[in-house]
C-alpha cells in the first residue's frame, strides 16, 4: 500500500529580533544553517511532499517538457559577427544542452575553430556555466570564467588558442569578466568578497605568472558599491566602474600602457549617475546630471573629463528615457523609451540625418544587438513582440535598407502568429495613475471571466519587463490562458520617475499597482478570481508575496520563484550577499523610518491566520541572491498559520542557485512543473 506523505512541519524555535525598541519573533530563523542536517532534511521533506502531491501530473509534465523542447531548434546557431578578423558563432548540436563557441578566420567559408565546447566541460558537473569569453587582441588567447556551483562565483581559466592547451594559472572568486590590455599579456579582472559576494576589487594579472603576484589596482571600500572593468569600443581605454543604486564613478587608463595608474573620470557625487563611451578624442556621457531625470547625452574631450567640462549633446526630455547609445564612425544610435515603447533613433554626426526606425504596435520589444565594428554603415538590432518571434535585423543607416539575418524558428508545424492577439490596456491605480498592462492570448477565446489568466510582475531596480515573444508560453496560450505583464511602478517602463515612484518609501505602489491591474482584468471580463494566477521571481516574488498577504481572495494560485520575502531580516544582515548595495533600493532598516515601512510589507513578517491561494514556491540551495532560507521560512510560516486546505508547495533544487538549472533544456523541466501546477488547478490534464 502506498504511504501518503504528510505536509512537513518545521519545528518552532523562537528567535527574538530587537531593534528600534521593536521586538519581532522569528520562529524559523534556524533554517538559515545551510550545512545543518536537520535543515537539509526539512528541505528534502518538502521536496518529497511536492513530488508526491504532483505525482499524478508526472506524465503531463514530461509531455509539456517534450512539447516545449520540440518547438526549439536543437541544431541552432547564432548570427555570426566579425571582430578583429574573425567571425564568431555560438552553436548548439542536437541532443546536447550546452553551447559550443566557435570562430572562423576572415571568411564564413573558412574552417571552424572550436574555442570552447561546454558540453565536454560540463560532463563532470551537476551545474556548469561559462561566461565572459574574452579574446586577446592578437587572437591567440582566450580567457573565460566558469561556475560549477551556481553561486555566481567564477574561476577564470586561460586557453592558448594556438596550441589548444590551458595555462597553469587559475583565478578564483571572480565575476568571470576579463579585460585584456593591448599588450596581449596583461589581464584585468574583478574579485568577489567570499562572504558577501560583492564585487569589490579590480586586479591585474600578467600572463604566465603566479596569481599570488597579481596587483590590486583598485579596491572599493564603500560596501554599497560594486566594481567592474571593461575596454571601450574604441579599444583605446580600459575603464574601472564603481556603481551604487544612485551613484557612479569611473577611472580609466590607456589600454596601451596598462601598468600606469588609472585616472579618475569624475569623482562620485551622491545622486550623480553616468556612463561613458569613447570615440575620436571625446567621451560621450550618458548621465542624469543637472536633474536630467530621464538622462541626457553629454560630451567632453578625453583630456578634460571632469563634470565641469561636459557639454550637452542630447538634452533631457521629460517624456523620453534615454537608455543607451551605440557609437559608429559616422553615426550615433540612441536607444530610447517613450510612453513605455522602445525607440531606436539614428543621427549622423554631422547633423544631416536624424530619424527613428518605424515600429507599428504597442506590444513589441526592440533593442540594439551586437555592434562591435566602428567603421560600418550597418546597425544590428533585435525585434520581437508578444505574437512575433525574434528577428535579428541589419539596417543600413545610410540607405535605410534592412535585411533580416535570422528569424527565430518555432518548430512543430503548429505555430501561426496570426492565431494570436496582443493588446495594451491601462488600469487605474489607487492614486489615479494609469498602469499599463501588456496582454497576449489565442484569438477566439471568450472574455466572459471564465478564462484562466497568468499575471506576471516584477517592479524593482528600474528593471523593465518588456513584452517579448516566448515559445514556451505557447503551451499556456494554446490551452486557453491569457498572459499579462503588469508594468507596475518600480520598473522604468514609463521612464525614470516610474522607478522612483516604486522604491524606498514608495515601494507599496508596486504592490497596489499589481492589485489594481488584477481588479481591472477581472472587471473587464478577462478573468475572475477563480481563474486568476499571479507570478513573480526574485524581487517579483516579494511582489506576489506582499500581494497575496493583502488580497489573497483575488487569486486562485500564486507562483513565487526564488522569492525575496524576508525583507527586514535580510536587509539588517550586512553579511548576506547584495544587502548593503541595496539600501538605495529598499532603504536601510537600521534607520527606524525605513525599518517600520519595510516591516509593513515584508511578506514573511505579515503572514497571518487567513485563507491563502494555492501556492508553489521554488528556490535553489546555492542561491547567492536570495538565500534559500527566505522561501523555506516563508513556507514554514504559511503552513503554520494559513486557515485553508489549498495547496502549498516548496521545491528546492539542491544543485543550483538563483538562475535555476544549467543546460539549454534542463530549465524547461522546471517550467513544466510550474505549468503543470497551474493546469492542475484549472483541471487541464493534457
Amino acid at each position: 500500500m502506498k504511504t501518503e506523505v504528510s505536509a512537513p512541519k518545521a519545528k518552532i524555535v523562537a528567535k527574538e529580533l530587537n531593534i528600534h525598541n521593536d521586538l519581532r519573533i522569528d520562529p524559523f530563523f534556524w533554517l538559515n544553517q545551510r550545512e545543518d542536517q536537520e535543515v537539509l532534511d526539512y528541505l528534502k521533506a518538502e521536496n518529497e511532499y511536492f513530488e508526491e502531491n504532483m505525482s499524478h501530473t508526472k506524465d503531463f509534465q514530461q509531455s509539456l517538457f517534450q512539447e516545449m523542447k520540440a518547438r526549439i531548434k536543437e541544431d541552432e546557431s547564432s548570427v555570426p559577427y566579425k571582430y578583429n578578423g574573425y567571425w564568431y558563432i555560438t552553436r548548439y548540436e542536437t541532443g546536447k544542452g550546452y553551447p559550443i563557441y566557435t570562430r572562423r578566420k576572415e571568411s564564413l567559408d573558412a574552417s571552424e575553430e572550436i574555442l570552447l565546447d561546454c558540453n565536454i566541460e560540463a560532463e563532470p558537473h551537476e551545474y556548469y556555466k561559462a561566461r565572459g569569453l574574452s579574446i586577446s587582441p592578437d587572437n591567440t588567447m582566450m580567457a573565460f570564467g566558469v561556475d560549477t556551483v551556481s553561486r555566481r562565483e567564477y574561476t577564470i581559466r586561460i586557453k592558448n588558442l594556438v596550441t589548444g592547451t590551458y595555462y597553469e594559472e587559475t583565478i578564483q572568486n571572480t565575476t568571470g569578466s576579463i579585460t585584456w590590455a593591448n599588450d596581449n599579456s596583461t589581464l584585468f579582472y574583478t574579485l568577489k568578497d567570499p562572504e558577501t559576494l560583492r564585487s569589490y576589487k579590480i586586479c591585474r594579472h600578467t600572463l604566465g605568472t603566479s596569481v599570488t603576484e597579481d596587483v590590486d589596482v583598485y579596491e572599493e571600500t564603500d560596501e554599497t558599491f560594486d566594481v567592474f572593468v571593461y575596454k571601450t569600443k574604441s579599444k583605446r581605454f580600459i575603464c574601472i566602474g564603481a556603481s551604487a543604486t544612485l551613484t557612479s564613478e569611473y577611472r580609466f587608463v590607456d589600454a596601451n600602457t596598462p601598468l600606469k595608474d588609472f585616472k579618475i573620470f569624475q569623482e562620485r557625487i551622491r545622486g550623480l549617475e553616468y556612463g561613458m563611451a569613447h570615440y575620436d578624442g571625446h567621451f560621450y556621457i550618458l548621465t542624469n546630471a543637472d536633474d536630467a531625470t530621464n538622462f541626457k547625452l553629454m560630451k567632453t574631450q578625453e583630456d578634460a573629463t571632469e563634470k565641469k567640462h561636459w557639454e550637452t549633446l542630447i538634452p533631457h526630455r521629460s517624456d523620453t528615457l534615454l537608455e543607451d547609445i551605440d557609437v559608429f564612425e559616422e553615426y550615433l544610435v540612441l536607444s530610447e523609451r517613450t510612453n513605455g515603447l522602445n525607440q531606436i533613433r539614428i543621427k549622423r554626426w554631422d547633423g544631416t540625418v536624424d530619424y527613428y526606425l518605424p515600429f507599428d504596435n504597442e506590444t513589441y520589444t526592440a533593442y540594439s544587438s551586437i555592434n562591435i565594428d566602428f567603421e560600418t554603415e550597418w546597425f544590428r538590432y533585435g525585434y520581437n513582440s508578444l505574437t512575433t518571434p525574434t528577428s535579428v535585423i541589419e539596417f543600413n543607416m545610410l540607405t535605410q535598407e534592412s535585411k533580416v539575418l535570422k528569424e527565430q524558428e518555432v518548430l512543430g508545424g503548429k505555430f501561426d502568429k496570426n492565431n494570436y492577439a496582443s493588446e495594451r490596456v491601462w488600469a487605474t491605480a489607487n492614486d489615479g495613475t494609469k498602469i499599463p498592462i501588456s496582454l497576449v492570448y489565442k484569438k477566439g477565446i471568450k472574455m466572459d471571466g471564465s478564462q484562466p489568466l497568468l499575471q506576471y510582475g516584477y517592479g524593482s531596480y528600474g528593471h523593465t519587463i518588456d513584452p517579448y515573444f516566448s515559445t514556451t508560453r505557447l503551451s499556456l496560450l494554446d490551452r486557453g490562458f491569457i498572459y499579462a505583464i503588469a508594468h507596475v511602478r518600480g520598473g522604468e517602463y514609463l521612464g525614470r520617475p516610474w522607478y522612483d515612484d516604486g522604491k524606498l518609501l514608495k515601494k507599496k505602489n508596486t504592490f497596489t499597482d499589481f492589485i489594481n491591474c488584477s481588479e481591472f482584468l477581472i472587471e473587464k471580463g478577462y478573468t475572475s478570481p477563480a481563474h486568476l494566477y499571479a507570478m513573480g521571481g526574485s524581487a517579483g516574488g516579494l511582489l506576489v508575496g506582499a500581494v497575496m498577504n493583502s488580497r489573497p481572495e483575488l487569486y486562485h494560485g500564486v507562483i513565487a520563484a526564488v522569492p525575496f520575502v524576508d525583507v527586514v531580516t535580510t536587509m539588517l544582515d550586512d553579511s548576506i550577499p547584495l544587502t548593503t548595495g541595496e539600501y538605495d533600493e529598499w532603504g536601510n532598516p537600521n534607520e527606524k523610518e525605513y525599518y517600520l515601512y519595510m516591516k509593513e510589507y515584508s511578506p514573511y513578517d505579515n503572514v497571518t491566520k487567513q485563507n491563502y491561494p494555492n501556492v508553489l514556491i521554488t528556490t535553489g540551495l546555492h542561491d547567492s541572491q536570495v538565500q534559500y532560507w527566505e522561501p523555506a521560512k516563508w513556507v514554514a510560516k504559511l503552513r503554520n498559520l494559513k486557515q485553508d486546505n489549498n495547496k502549498l508547495f516548496l521545491h528546492t533544487n539542491m544543485d543550483t542557485g538563483h538562475g535555476g538549472a544549467s543546460g539549454r533544456f534542463e530549465a524547461l523541466k522546471e517550467l513544466a512543473e510550474e505549468y503543470a501546477f497551474l493546469f492542475d488547478l484549472e483541471g487541464i490534464t493534457e
